[in-house]
């Protein structure tokens, strides 16, 4: 239940705050009062779309704050988002508005918890439903039609198109994956001459070792200069270990330097580390000269291993140059090549097995959607009785109701087409809603089946309904009120109204008006700097009459425009039998 509104800077609306009661509301005043505005306030502060215009003039911040009474729903939501409720069990709803420009921006709040719009959206579904004429427009269409059914079905029709919609994601799946086959069949052909091309050039290559072509560049740089490499090893062996020429090699010469270094250390003893170093590299350059000779002794000229190795490395390059850019790219491209052969190939995705699961799929979404249209019949039967059932009060207990279901080919929505067929007086055909009711029909009619949804687990705890009663008068106006005041009994509900008989059902009876008020505006001045001069401005300003005289007074406003004694005295027996209507159904 809404029990305050507050409202700054929004619109024509400067400041107010709002309290709402339990049952019946209504707001009143004249045309272009600004009623409307209340609502729209109720609407934003729920996530309702903004502009610039909704921002008083003069001022670039507005805050929209919405207090509610929790319940069972409410709370179980808030704990799903980790929302903390407050200490008395209420819930508070906060949007703040700024404009930069022309650009409006907003930051919206759950007892002070920053929220999107979307979850704010989500929010609003268990809070307030608003209802407004307009949406006869709406009801007209079929596919809205068809909606309605489905929310009045409630949740086992929603979980039903829940599968009706995986149901149909799935054919569309395979359908697409079939032809995507069919299309392609040609190119996959093309594709698989290609792949097999480029895998048998690859397979006889024998590619593993992405460090193959480097390794075979060294070995052809040590064939083609064997020679060389002989000569300069054995010039190297005969510089460390062995010396042709006379001269002492270098092991000659470290071999003295030990034994002066030994004759020292008889002397000194400090000398020994570096005799020890002397020792260590005559030891090396001894192993490295027998080392070098025998790397001489094994190297021979071998041609044909000299020409194997250019082959194989042209070979090497030239894949790359097609698959690399080099040899480990080359191995990679290799094995995605096979993994693509193998999917191109695989037996289960042939167009058999695509053409079987496409099949099953669309014969699993013929049967969920039978299924569908099963508990779619279901619900009609019964909306079609307690719609008639709601419209009779309503100064149409001849009215004939029928929601007409059709077959349709198969779609995420299922396989019906739901029309609502109407005859609002006897004798008369039924036609398609869209083509038989009046205006003031179809206020009840719309009316009536808020009604119906209003007893739903889905409905909000809140009603709102803008000038539901607009083009009727008399006994469907008192009707009307009898309705509004039925489902206050168990909602709380808001409504915007022109109708003094509905105006006088209400608990809590707020007047809405235009007053024009002088408001300070800064202006420059060049001798005292900031000047103060009043602005004439129009705001609105919201009254609760909360006393019979003031009751009367708006009553007779709405009958004719003034308060003259008929007018009055008109009013006076509305409350009176509005309380009576009460009296008596609180005795029933």
């Amino acid at each position: 239940m809404l029990s305050l509104l507050q409202i700054k800077n929004f619109a024509l609306v400067d400041r107010l705050t709002l309290p709402f009661g339990q049952g019946l509301n209504v707001l009143t005043g004249e045309t272009g009062a600004g009623k409307s505005i209340i609502l729209d306030a109720i609407d934003v502060v729920l996530g309702g779309k903004v502009n610039n215009r909704l921002i008083r003039q003069g001022t670039q911040h507005a805050s929209l704050e919405a207090t509610f009474e929790g319940n069972t729903k409410v709370l179980q939501w808030l704990k799903e988002q980790e929302i903390d409720p407050l200490d008395d069990g209420t819930v508070v709803c906060l949007r703040e508005l700024s404009l930069t420009g022309e650009t409006v921006r907003s930051r919206s709040r759950i007892n002070g918890v920053l929220v999107n719009l979307q979850l704010m959206g989500q929010f609003r579904n268990f809070l307030v439903e608003i209802t407004a004429q307009g949406q006869t427009v709406q009801l007209m269409d079929a596919t809205r039609q068809r909606e309605l059914l489905d929310l009045y079905g409630g949740n086992v029709i929603l979980k039903q198109r829940n599968l009706v919609e995986s149901a149909h994601e799935n054919w569309k799946k395979t359908e697409k994956a079939l032809e995507k086959r069919k299309k392609s069949e040609q190119e996959r052909l093309q594709r698989l001459d290609l792949l097999e091309y480029q895998l048998k050039e690859l397979d006889e290559a024998q590619l593993s070792d992405p460090d193959e072509l480097e390794q075979l560049e060294q070995e052809r740089d040590r064939l083609s200069h064997v020679v060389e490499l002989q000569k300069l090893s054995y010039e190297t062996y005969q510089l460390l270990y062995q010396n042709d020429s006379g001269e002492p090699a270098i092991a000659d010469r470290l071999g003295e330097a030990e034994m002066l270094l030994t004759d020292m250390t008889e002397y000194d003893r400090e000398i020994e580390p570096l005799l020890e170093m002397i020792q260590s590299a005559l030891t090396q350059v001894v192993e490295a000269g027998k080392e070098i000779n025998g790397y001489g002794d094994r190297l021979e000229a071998d041609p044909q291993r000299l020409t194997d190795v250019e082959e194989r490395i042209n070979l090497i390059k030239r894949i790359c140059r097609k698959y690399g850019p080099n040899l480990s790219d080359a191995i990679s491209f290799y094995e995605k090549l096979k993994t693509e052969l193998d999917e191109l190939n695989d037996s289960e995705q042939s167009i058999e097995k695509l053409e079987a699961e496409y099949n099953l799929a669309y014969e699993n979404l013929v049967k969920t959607c039978q299924e569908l249209t099963a508990l779619r019949q279901k619900a009609a039967t019964k909306l079609e009785k307690q719609l008639v059932k709601e419209l009779k009060p309503l100064a149409m207990d001849k009215v004939v109701f029928v929601c007409q279901i059709t077959p349709c080919s198969p779609s995420i929505n299922g396989s019906d087409k739901v029309v609502f067929y109407f005859s609002p007086n006897p004798g008369e055909k039924i036609q398609p809603l869209s083509r038989t009711a009046s205006g003031g029909e179809m206020s009840r009619f719309l009316l009536a089946l808020k009604a119906c949804f209003a007893k739903s687990e889905k409905s909000s705890s809140t009603l709102i309904f803008d000038e539901i009663d607009a083009g009727v008068s008399g006994k469907v106006a008192q009707a009307i009120a009898e309705k509004l005041h039925s489902l206050s009994e168990t909602y709380q509900v808001l409504c915007v109204t022109h109708q003094p008989l509905v105006a006088a059902m209400a608990e809590n009876h707020f007047r809405v008006e235009k007053q024009i008020i002088e408001e300070l505006s800064q202006l420059e001045n060049e001798e005292n700097g900031q000047l103060s001069l009043p602005e004439l401005r129009t705001v609105v300003r919201v009254k609760a009459l909360e006393n019979i005289q003031t009751r009367k007074e708006e009553l007779a406003q709405l009958t004719g425009g003034h308060s003259s004694e008929d007018a009055m005295e008109f009013a006076t027996s509305l409350l009176v039998k509005a309380e009576s209507y009460r009296l008596g159904k609180q005795s029933i």
